[in-house]
């Protein structure tokens, strides 16, 4: 597509148009506020999670969702746990220990997103930054600050990543006559903290004048793709098509899908990849049709404490988000239901990973490894906190063989 082509058909999105998953308003007396994603499409309804009960509830229940979002969510949670012991006035002993409880409990409220862990862990670290003097205020306001820090990091994470996603998505489509993209679930500004990633990657291609087709898969049993990725696309006025999952083997055998992109919720050492169920099935299909697949992520969503996709925990969700999808009866009374939350993707599946840092491919621990050895570097010197990728120097070099 030439210049004036691409200016010719560029659109161009209204910032206030773009939605975003949570928020905090005011200063460390303030409130962290959640999109409730399981009321869109329609409708759009802001909850104020002012307890950290409340806020484990919104995870839980996928209110909040996505492992970037998730991760924010929990950081602003540990400064929740810090209102919490300042209202009961707990003296700073046992508000630490408060915070401290909390946070563990924060941490465990999904157990297969690394984000959430290291998010949390990362804003109580805090508390070892601060004197047994400091007062209750104090606490509450660096423990804030640091929740936030994490929250901008995620926003400029997600910007490097649309940006080189976009490069690996245009330059599929113009090396080949399909014109279709396919993703899974929601990888966009709701499952982040900024504009997304795999999703985040299409719209940034669509703004740069580059036009295809979306397909987005329901993403069974509760539709993130239909009743949240369409909704994202419609926001920016990108067409889309969604598909039911079992569709997808079809649809790439037509020849019309240039490429599958999708997000991650952990990947580990050797690159394998957990990610919301139906991932791994769509990475055989492409595979079988000689459609490239590709998985965006920031270095966050890494935990190299993991060497394969085979010690990852699976999340089992409730029977009846199967049984009564969307609160609708679908199978007689007495059925047992199998609702793993996430698949495993192995590594061999995957043409590249996205980061924020650049392509790892191939796909494997060394390019893992040395991918992020240099985003240890480059974060270091920009004064970035590592991620759980990130464990240190010596660890990631003891990684390239």
């Amino acid at each position: 597509m030439n210049a004036a082509s691409a200016n010719k058909n560029r659109v161009i999105v209204d910032p206030a148009s773009i939605p975003v998953s949570l928020r905090w308003l005011g200063d460390s007396s303030g409130q962290l506020e959640l999109l409730d994603q399981t009321l869109l499409p329609t409708q759009q309804r802001w909850i104020v999670c002012h307890t950290v009960d409340l806020l484990i509830e919104a995870i839980q229940s996928l209110r909040v969702r996505g492992a970037p979002a998730i991760g924010i969510a929990g950081a602003y949670g540990v400064a929740v746990a810090a209102a919490e012991a300042r209202r009961d006035k707990l003296l700073p002993p046992a508000a630490r220990a408060h915070v401290q409880a909390r946070a563990e409990q924060l941490a465990a409220a999904r157990p297969t997103a690394v984000n959430l862990r290291w998010a949390v862990q990362r804003t109580v670290a805090v508390l070892g930054q601060l004197s047994a003097s400091d007062s209750q205020d104090v606490m509450c306001t660096q423990l804030l600050a640091e929740a936030r820090a994490i929250h901008e990091e995620d926003r400029r994470l997600c910007t490097a990543i649309c940006r080189y996603g976009a490069d690996a998505l245009v330059a599929i489509l113009s090396a080949t006559s399909a014109t279709g993209l396919l993703t899974h679930c929601n990888t966009g500004a709701l499952a982040t903290g900024g504009a997304g990633t795999a999703l985040g990657a299409i719209t940034t291609a669509w703004q740069r004048g580059e036009r295809f087709e979306v397909f987005v898969d329901e993403t069974r049993p509760l539709f993130q793709g239909s009743r949240l990725t369409a909704w994202e696309l419609a926001q920016h006025s990108i067409p889309v098509t969604v598909l039911v999952d079992s569709a997808a083997g079809q649809l790439l055998q037509s020849g019309r899908i240039a490429a599958c992109i999708v997000g991650a919720d952990r990947i580990t050492a050797c690159g394998d990849v957990a990610n919301k169920i139906g991932t791994y099935s769509l990475a055989l299909l492409a595979a079988a049709h000689g459609v490239p697949f590709f998985v965006a992520a920031p270095s966050s969503t890494f935990d190299l404490s993991i060497a394969s996709g085979n010690c990852i925990p699976i999340e089992q969700r409730s029977p009846q988000e199967v049984l009564s999808p969307l609160g609708v009866p679908a199978a007689p009374a007495g059925t047992q239901a199998y609702n793993p939350a996430f698949d495993i993707t192995p590594a061999h599946l995957i043409r590249a990973i996205i980061t924020e840092h650049g392509m790892i491919e191939p796909v494997n621990g060394q390019s893992v490894a040395a991918v992020l050895k240099v985003g240890f570097k480059v974060g270091f010197k920009a004064g970035l906190k590592a991620g759980p990728a990130v464990l240190s120097e010596s660890q990631l070099n003891e990684q390239i063989v």
